[in-house]
């Protein structure tokens, strides 16, 4: 518990003050009590929305959201395509003048462009921050839903399918309404049927798999996860595990890109974090098998062709629908420190979790290989770190959120600027957003507390895509996949590029250190 909680209840007891039986129940009500100090909010949300609040044309911001005490909420814009999802601003995040969001829906036509050509789904759209517009600039993929801006200033965008790509736009503001020959491949065409190249690649160096969160660093070494559930693929399969990219050719960090072929995304190797149940200096590290999630790992080698089946094949640890994942930016050791939700079940009592995984290496130094019967991992290909003494590059996670029936099956996440905060955001009807505290000075290693910050009111709809501008101070979020049977068209809720719309809002008001 955070150290200013424990205090100001000890002192409670020691004044006479009425102190209640249940511990826990009193230290949550005292982070909520102090909201403003921690959270930069007045008063969090009380309990989540339980009466739906249909969407119809006309509404405001609260009419859609609950929100906490001294935040203020706008929507942006009511156009944005139906299951608008993932978003990264650009062309950064201090100053962004726009957003590129993710649509994570199909790949059917909707209708036809002038010159007689088939118009598929949208599937990456940019929205005006100032104006509201929104313009499709890709079509052709399968639930789109995992975006960011890249260090080297291009944006990724992934599917969530179990045949997931990764494809990389050079600049979203100056490509416009192009369209995949096919999925898994670079190819595109204009609206009137013409190539169009040097714009977007299809990056399959990366594997593919149903892609969600992901993070890169200034190197381009890229970690993310595979959506799945375990046994789902058969009778005790593994869920979705944990990759890591190592390009050949690594970004310098200065060296601008100005042409696709100049991406650390070219090429590269592929590696699943494997925990162990035996640490890095044991003779049978890595000790890999059900029950090992957490704690000290390595990397073993998997096959791009069949990330999924390659993992399991190769003993990676396996997650309960691994989703979002972003780096944490207050992390001051070596290497990153990666944090990712798994998703869970509530109606199975499995509540979701957010880990986190520290790693002091990102690209190793090169591999090592076991040949050992006598060693665990006989037969398998390792990332490698030469200064460790075993050889192997080691990484560590832990839990840091675990799941309760508030607060559930995680989905997005994010980290306010400022104060590291990590906000977690739900995955079902009336979900929530969630604000929680750093890890303090506590003996574990879980955040120091969490308090509700949002709540959607319509039933048929889910937050999602949650972010913060670089200033810590303003966050944006959609609400995904709302009903729009009372959204005819032309009205402001009514179809855009011939398609159902969703709602970005804007959100302000959140205090740092006070002010």
């Amino acid at each position: 518990m955070n150290k200013t909680l424990l205090t100001l209840a000890i002192s409670l007891a020691a004044s006479g003050a009425a102190v209640a039986a249940d511990f826990g129940l009193e230290a949550q009500n005292l982070l909520n009590a102090q909201s403003f100090k921690f959270f930069g909010v007045v008063k969090p949300v009380g309990s989540s929305e339980t009466v739906t609040v249909p969407r119809v044309p006309g509404q405001k911001a609260t009419d859609l959201i609950k929100l906490a005490s001294g935040l203020t909420a706008e929507i942006v814009s009511r156009k944005s395509a139906n299951n608008s999802d993932m978003m990264a601003f650009w062309p950064n995040s201090i100053t962004p003048t726009h957003i590129v969001t993710c649509i994570e829906a199909g790949n059917a036509a909707v209708g036809n462009f002038p010159s007689g050509q088939t118009k598929l789904t949208p599937s990456v759209q940019t929205v005006n921050l100032r104006t509201g517009a929104v313009k499709t600039i890709l079509r052709g993929m399968t639930g789109c839903d995992g975006i960011r801006r890249t260090p080297w200033n291009t944006i990724v965008a992934t599917e969530e399918e179990d045949d997931g790509g990764l494809y990389e736009i050079l600049n979203p503001l100056t490509t416009v309404d192009q369209t995949l020959v096919a999925r898994g491949a670079s190819a595109t065409i204009d609206t009137k049927g013409n190539p169009v190249t040097g714009q977007v690649e299809y990056r399959g160096a990366v594997g593919k798999l149903a892609f969600e969160g992901l993070d890169l660093n200034k190197q381009g070494v890229m970690y993310y996860g595979d959506e799945l559930r375990p046994g789902a693929e058969g009778t005790n399969s593994d869920g979705g595990s944990i990759f890591k990219f190592v390009p050949t050719t690594q970004w310098d960090g200065t060296t601008p890109v100005t042409n696709l072929g100049q991406s650390p995304l070219v090429a590269g190797t592929v590696y699943a974090y494997q925990a162990s149940c035996t640490d890095k200096g044991s003779s049978s590290f890595p000790q890999f098998g059900q029950g090992c999630e957490t704690g000290e790992g390595a990397w073993v080698k998997v096959d791009t062709a069949n990330l999924r089946t390659s993992a399991e094949a190769s003993s990676a640890t396996g997650y309960y629908r691994p989703e979002d994942g972003h780096f944490d930016p207050m992390y001051a050791g070596a290497g990153v420190k990666f944090c990712w939700t798994n998703t869970g079940n509530e109606s199975a009592k499995n509540y979701g979790e957010v880990l986190c995984l520290t790693d002091t290496n990102p690209a190793g130094t090169g591999e090592l290989t076991i040949n050992n019967p006598s060693v665990n991992g006989n037969g398998l290909t390792y990332l490698a770190d030469s200064t460790e003494s075993k050889g192997f590059a080691v990484a560590t996670a832990n839990r840091v959120i675990e799941g309760d029936t508030d607060l559930n099956q995680p989905d997005n996440l994010d980290f306010q600027p400022g104060t590291g905060n990590m906000y977690v955001i739900e995955d079902h009807p009336f979900g929530d957003v969630w604000a929680c505290l750093r890890d303090g000075k506590d003996r574990n290693t879980k955040v120091d507390g969490c308090a509700k910050i949002l709540s959607v009111r319509d039933s048929s709809a889910e937050p999602t895509g949650f972010a913060f501008t670089g200033n810590g101070r303003t966050a944006y979020v959609h609400i995904q996949h709302s009903s729009d049977s009372a959204c005819a068209d032309g009205s402001d809720c009514g179809k855009n590029d011939d398609y159902f719309t969703d709602d970005l809002i804007k959100i302000t008001g959140f205090k740092i250190n006070g002010r």
